[in-house]
């Protein structure tokens, strides 16, 4: 038997250090308030009557406290279960249910009044106006920023047509066809030596096949006259090796340049509207510029800037040779005259024909066509004028 237990002649009922059993139904039966009268006078088992209410008047004075649960359920805002809140101050809940509740509510921490916010907070806050406006113009320029590589294209294609242009030309002054027309043609200087035009042209042939085929030098040196003479000197034939060298990798370039060229046009045509024509505009603007500044510098001096021409390509001293020799009697000046007159009108002419069919005009850049001043009438107002020419203005930009 324990000492805690007040109750001796009941050892089943267990009692908390507060005086309050457990469980409800250990709860001791409530004695009578009302006195037994006995025919000796009252029991006394009236006693404990007045002691219940003595404590029955004393309740009310303690309901209006509060248990700390609910104080600090009132402070933190948090909710505290309506069990917990309403048990007395000094009593622990009725049932497990609600001390576990109890329990938790003081267990829980009180927020702060000033939390600091969390690192994803800022994503709600809005930048200055400063930043926004960067931030619009930025991605405004890189929708409105055209893309490299159609420019890449165009600029190639206006660098290597007038190269290609020039190569053409050139193969096409080399050939047996231009022989034929400068021999035949009224004018052209005979040979003081003994050459007939037929001679001229059978040898001439062979000088100008060497350049575009792939034969070695032995194709000239070993070519003779009637008389077992070799047609060509050693130094002829070394000059025309150099120049055979000169004319492939002419030819090997402008292969090259026209290969991309074709790549360059497939793409533009693709990623690019108008983007081949603006190109090739380009490119001829720029071959009749070149091709009428050299065609001055030829008129003004024909000597000078033939040498100058023969110095950028051969060594000095390889390229000179007496009056009686072989290329000489087949290529006389006039017939190098001829040539250039030749090339340069071939290359003026292809130039102004691409200049012409790709002038860049309304249709082509596709946009409508001009109103003209009759046909702009008397209902045409000031704002339509001005809407049309800021509508202009915008395309021109």
């Amino acid at each position: 038997m324990s000492d805690k237990n007040p109750n001796p002649g009941n050892p089943d009922v267990d009692i908390n250090d507060d005086g309050e059993p457990a469980f409800e139904w250990m709860k001791p039966a409530a004695a009578k308030t009302t006195p037994e009268k006995t025919p000796s006078g009252p029991s006394l088992e009236g006693k404990p009557a007045a002691k219940d209410k003595a404590t029955t008047e004393e309740a009310p004075a303690e309901k209006p406290a509060k248990s700390d649960a609910g104080a600090a359920g009132a402070v933190s805002g948090t909710a505290v279960p309506a069990s917990a809140a309403a048990a007395p101050a000094g009593k622990q809940p009725e049932s497990r249910a609600d001390r576990k509740a109890a329990e938790a509510a003081e267990s829980t921490p009180e927020p702060a009044l000033f939390a600091e916010p969390l690192p994803t907070s800022a994503l709600q806050v809005r930048p200055p106006e400063a930043e926004v406006e960067r931030r619009n113009a930025e991605r405004e320029q890189a929708a409105n920023a055209k893309p490299v590589t159609p420019r890449i294209f165009q600029v190639l294609l206006a660098v290597f047509y007038p190269v290609v242009l020039l190569v053409l030309a050139i193969r096409a002054v080399t050939s047996p066809l231009f022989l034929w027309v400068e021999y035949n043609r009224p004018g052209f200087p005979g040979d003081g030596y003994g050459f007939s035009t037929d001679d001229r042209m059978t040898y001439g042939s062979y000088a100008v096949d060497y350049l575009s085929n792939w034969s070695g030098s032995r194709y000239l040196g070993e070519l003779v006259h009637e008389d077992g003479a070799k047609l060509f000197k050693d130094s002829e034939v070394a000059h025309m090796a150099d120049v055979k060298l000169v004319m492939l990798s002419a030819f090997a370039a402008a292969a090259l340049m026209v290969l991309i060229g074709v790549i360059g046009m497939l793409y533009l045509r693709r990623k690019s509207t108008g983007g081949i024509r603006r190109g090739l505009f380009a490119g001829s603007l720029a071959t009749l510029v070149l091709i009428i500044a050299l065609g001055t510098l030829g008129v003004l001096g024909w000597q000078q800037f033939f040498t100058a021409f023969h110095q950028v390509f051969f060594a000095n001293g390889t390229w000179t040779f007496a009056l009686d020799d072989t290329l000489i009697r087949l290529f006389p000046g006039q017939f190098w005259m001829d040539a250039g007159i030749a090339i340069a009108g071939l290359v003026f002419l292809a130039s102004l024909l691409t200049l012409i069919f790709t002038w860049p005009t309304r249709r082509r850049r596709g946009l409508p066509p001009r109103k003209g001043a009759a046909a702009a009438g008397p209902s045409e107002t000031k704002d339509d004028k001005a809407a049309d020419a800021n509508t202009k203005d915008g395309v021109k930009a």
